[in-house]
């Protein structure tokens, strides 16, 4: 219809057309003026200005950083069959997993740039079992970033879209001594920055530096990140749940209660829900942050205290979550409020519209069966 003609033409951003304009969008029923075609680097500085006026550009080229990083890990992941890096290796991460191809290279292009960068004084990684710090010469840095380097690389052999997830804190310790290991084992709360990219059909960077979420769509005409969703909110009304239901015997009766009400139908309260589940947890993410839906891996007979890395897969998506309207909990107590006591800490997950992430909260605490 002229209608959708008009919805797609407005939201488009078009290759040959990058340069910075107005167009007016709408996201769950709010209109606002969204200046689609800046880069990362305009935006950061659009909301330095506004947010933190004297900022001295470190965490701007930070991101830069992790953005050259992803850029590379991007073509990579679109070339892996190509280019022989599908498969797996003869070692297991720290997490017991079977480490890719793809897991190796994506966790040595992501540290090669952020230690030698000047700008880090740790590194935490999903691939690694201590953390990372740089050489003398590049030490001092201000921040530590935590990172799944190639999230969902199971996935990859498939063509199943995969990510990068990422956290910055600022370091607590003194920055002219080594950093140490309570530098990286802070709360949430405490991050500047939370973001991941997804290399899918296209490849998008969404961060949110606690004031709004942003989305930025690779065009590789240019080599640069284009702004493409200005202020995203997770709609009001969820559309799909995201869980592995393979394990639903390992669940316990407050779980199998929730999922069983997401399943149930009640058109007043827009239910039933669509499963959407892709076992890539930056896709459906993702998918539900755009969509609308709660995504759920809790805890169960198996694992007591979840599957999910709290500093590089929880903490990084629970802000993004929060500052688009939504929640992140471990179906207990906030995702962003719990002190981490060790860096590759395990948690379980529930993330997505805040209604439905309340609702899970009160079938585990046992406030509802139905």
């Amino acid at each position: 219809s002229n209608v959708a003609n008009d919805k797609t033409q407005q939201m488009m951003v078009e290759t040959s057309d990058f340069f910075p304009r107005e167009v007016v969008t709408k996201n769950s029923g709010k209109m606002y003026k969204a200046k689609v075609g800046i880069t990362v680097n305009q935006q950061i500085a659009r909301n330095q200005a506004v947010h933190a006026p004297g900022a001295s550009g470190q965490f701007s080229l930070l991101l830069q950083e992790i953005l050259v990083a992803a850029k590379v890990i991007r073509d990579k992941v679109t070339l892996a069959g190509i280019a022989e890096v599908l498969g797996t290796t003869d070692e297991e991460n720290v997490q017991g997993e079977t480490v890719k191809v793809l897991d190796v290279l994506s966790n040595d292009i992501m540290k090669r740039r952020l230690l030698t960068s000047g700008l880090v004084c740790m590194v935490v990684s999903e691939e690694d079992e201590e953390p990372c710090y740089p050489k003398e010469k590049y030490a001092g840095g201000k921040y530590v970033v935590c990172v799944d380097p190639c999230d969902g690389s199971s996935n990859i052999a498939c063509n199943v879209p995969v990510g990068t997830i990422f956290g910055i804190w600022e370091r607590l310790s003194p920055s002219d001594g080594p950093a140490n290991l309570q530098d990286a084992l802070q709360p949430g709360r405490q991050m500047v920055c939370g973001g991941y990219i997804l290399y899918g059909p296209s490849s998008m960077c969404v961060y949110s530096t606690k004031s709004g979420v942003y989305g930025f769509t690779y065009d590789p005409s240019i080599g640069e990140f284009i702004l493409t969703h200005d202020d995203m909110k997770i709609p009001a009304k969820s559309k799909c749940y995201s869980v592995n239901e393979a394990y639903t015997n390992y669940w316990s009766d407050e779980i199998k209660g929730f999922v069983n009400w997401l399943k149930t139908e009640d058109k007043q309260d827009g239910r039933p829900y669509g499963g959407r589940y892709v076992g890539s947890l930056v896709s459906d993410f993702h998918r539900n942050l755009l969509y609308g839906g709660i995504y759920l891996y809790p805890k169960d007979k198996r694992s007591n205290s979840g599957k999910l890395r709290l500093l590089y897969e929880c903490a990084p998506l629970s802000l993004i979550a929060e500052q688009a309207g939504g929640t992140g909990t471990n179906g207990e107590v906030n995702m962003l409020d719990i002190v981490p006591t060790n860096i590759h800490q395990r948690e379980a997950l529930f993330i997505g519209n805040t209604y439905d992430v309340n609702v899970a909260m009160d079938f585990l605490s046992g406030k509802r069966t139905n």
